[in-house]
């Protein structure tokens, strides 16, 4: 079940869309409701929009072949996601709770990039960040242990969310299935975490976290 609830009247520019170019071009925005756990796009399906996390948080996984799931990457709000070299998605992506996207066709984007030189350079930056967290996430789950995984999970959320309480909307299976290790390891490593002093959690669902040593923190991820 999703809610198109996009005002098509309203005036949209390319920087409602997070690109702070400074720019009037006007794009077409929509915005769309999804319910926990829908899906938003397919593995293989063609990659005619590129989106934008305005509420919630999405998920963007592989189904290995032996039924197992690997996430590639979390995108939180102001996340903007999607954004392929070739003509289909290579992963599928699904919102982790009931989350609010905003979406723009690719070529409408391409036109723009075209004549706008700071979205041209927009554009080529989100790749290579996204390049380099492909790198990092692939170092993670070859050579790094399983605190050490769980240690640079936390070190990247606090990170991104830049709050002094986390609150993460990713369940521990979610995180499992993002690091390749399994739900019990990880909830293992967690309570290390936890007995060293690293971080703490606010009430009982221990989505809730706040990190009291971030140095400390840094020490279990060693490879950061």
């Amino acid at each position: 079940m999703l809610v198109c609830i996009s005002d098509r009247r309203k005036p949209y520019t390319i920087d409602d869309f997070g690109f702070g170019s400074g720019s009037s071009h006007t794009v077409s925005l929509n915005e769309v409701k999804y319910r926990k756990g829908a899906e938003i796009y397919g593995e293989k399906e063609p990659a005619e929009h590129i989106y934008q996390v305005k509420r919630g948080a999405v998920r963007s996984y592989k189904l290995l072949s032996d039924g197992r799931r690997q996430i590639g990457a979390f995108h939180l709000m102001g996340d903007i996601f999607g954004l392929e070299n070739g003509d289909k998605h290579r992963f599928t992506a699904e919102a982790v709770v009931e989350t609010t996207v905003r979406f723009i066709k690719r070529e409408s984007l391409q036109v723009i990039a075209e004549t706008d030189a700071v979205v041209a350079r927009n554009l080529l930056s989100m790749t290579t960040r996204n390049l380099e967290h492909a790198e990092n996430h692939m170092l993670l789950l070859g050579r790094k242990t399983a605190v050490e995984r769980v240690a640079a999970f936390f070190a990247e959320m606090d990170s991104r969310t830049g709050a002094c309480t986390m609150s993460l909307p990713m369940s521990r299976r979610d995180i499992a299935d993002y690091l390749g290790l399994t739900l019990e390891t990880v909830s293992r490593a967690v309570s290390r975490l936890h007995c060293e002093g690293v971080l703490s959690f606010v009430g009982n669902t221990q989505r809730e976290i706040v990190i009291l040593d971030r140095q400390k923190l840094q020490t279990f991820d060693l490879q950061s």
